[in-house]
């Protein structure tokens, strides 16, 4: 299961490639071609609560299942998606949508686990998060800041699981704003004091009981904590300096901050990022909810794909846009959709994946399975491949037990 945990202990990630913070728009052949010889990195948007298929990327307008939902055309060829995303539409050619994900987990704890890790949650230990088998495996000395980083907040945050604490994601729940316990609270010359001192206390306590010493990663955290603190890659979090049409084309929320913050942190060399868009629970009012949340992922979604592609980014960065199920094809007796993991929608593209595909096709009745089915593992086996890391790679666990970074397969027709 995946638990809150103290943001302190995210501050022993560290990896990744590091780049510069402006990068020049580049003639998009140019950048597609420069960008597929970039180390790739994976951005995950999380959307939290259970976005409905139906009111998103999988939309049944005029039908029963459909509800008020109104369909528009996107440039992803004979694809329609919710009219609620004309900004998304516009971008949608660059991308894939996947509208026959499954699971079968319904509860939100469990969806989350299953959906972050590509595993269904264990009593025995806790599974990592994809993007935390990213920042390991795609790792680089020269990125001073975290690989791995979660933007927004959330329940249930990327873990490490048994990879170890150092890979869980240093958690930014304001993104845009400033990031608390970065900055000395006192001169150079009193926390080199400071430091002295608890170096003392430090090595008397280390002496003798050198393993424990180690398996807490105490000197590990200050040393990482220390260097993050002085470093000029701190900037990539901060917004001030970016254009103001820049910032209201992402859209004035935590959510458009997040995503203007991930492209800062991609440019720097972050190689796993996620930003989360909470409140996507509807078992009420299911509708009128999607129109709030959709004037917060529209312009934020659309814009931040129209900078990765601009920037030299989108063939170096698989983007995925999910949550932990769908919703229910009927409408409940509140105007509502509950949890239904039978089926339900994804959007992922860039980092050199096939583009402009729409994978499997839903019953407009609700009542049929979903054709070509795609299980989660199967798309995080796909991730995986794409980003040059072999999802069959067994690691062994600490009680003993090797086990696969995936025992999903990849699908071949998502593979550029």
């Amino acid at each position: 299961m995946f638990h809150p945990v103290p943001r302190r202990s995210v501050l022993q990630s560290a990896a990744g490639l590091g780049l510069s913070f402006l990068m020049p728009a580049l003639d998009l052949k140019d950048a597609e071609e420069r960008g597929s010889e970039r180390a790739k990195s994976l951005l995950i948007l999380w959307m939290a609560g259970g976005p409905s298929q139906l009111e998103t990327w999988d939309q049944h307008a005029g039908s029963a299942t459909g509800g008020q939902t109104k369909a528009i055309k996107t440039t992803l060829p004979g694809a329609e998606i919710a009219s609620l995303y004309p900004q998304v539409a516009e971008q949608l050619g660059e991308l894939n949508i996947i509208r026959s994900l499954t699971s079968k987990e319904g509860d939100h704890e469990r969806g989350t686990v299953y959906v972050k890790t590509g595993y269904r949650p264990d009593p025995i230990f806790t599974y990592p998060a994809v993007s935390a088998i990213v920042a390991k495996k795609l790792r680089s000395e020269e990125l001073e800041i975290p690989a791995h980083v979660s933007l927004g907040g959330g329940q249930w945050p990327a873990r490490g699981g048994y990879l170890g604490a150092s890979f869980d994601a240093f958690r930014v729940f304001n993104p845009g704003r400033h990031i608390n316990n970065l900055k000395s609270l006192v001169d150079e010359e009193r926390q080199a004091q400071r430091l002295k001192s608890l170096d003392v206390v430090t090595s008397a306590f280390a002496r003798g009981k050198q393993l424990q010493v180690d398996k807490t990663l105490h000197q590990h955290t200050i040393d990482q904590a220390l260097r993050m603190m002085s470093s000029e890659q701190l900037k990539a979090f901060e917004i001030d300096s970016e254009p103001a049409a820049v910032r209201d084309a992402y859209g004035d929320s935590q959510f458009g901050r997040g995503c203007l913050v991930a492209r800062r942190l991609l440019e720097t060399g972050v190689r796993a990022i996620e930003v989360t868009l909470n409140g996507w629970d509807s078992h009420a009012s299911n509708h009128e909810g999607h129109i709030t949340q959709s004037q917060m992922l529209d312009p934020a979604f659309a814009t931040l794909i129209s900078e990765l592609k601009k920037r030299d980014l989108l063939q170096s960065t698989i983007v995925l846009c999910i949550g932990e199920f769908g919703r229910t094809p009927k409408i409940n007796p509140l105007d509502g959709r509950d949890h239904w993991p039978n089926w339900f929608s994804c959007i992922v593209g860039g980092g050199g994946l096939a583009k402009g595909l729409v994978i499997g096709e839903t019953d407009p009745a609700g009542t049929k399975d979903a054709t070509e089915p795609v299980s989660v593992n199967d798309l995080f086996a796909t991730l995986l491949q794409q980003l040059s890391i072999d999802p069959a790679e067994e690691t062994m666990t600490p009680i003993g037990r090797p086990i696969a970074l995936s025992d999903g397969k990849p699908v071949a027709k998502l593979l550029g």
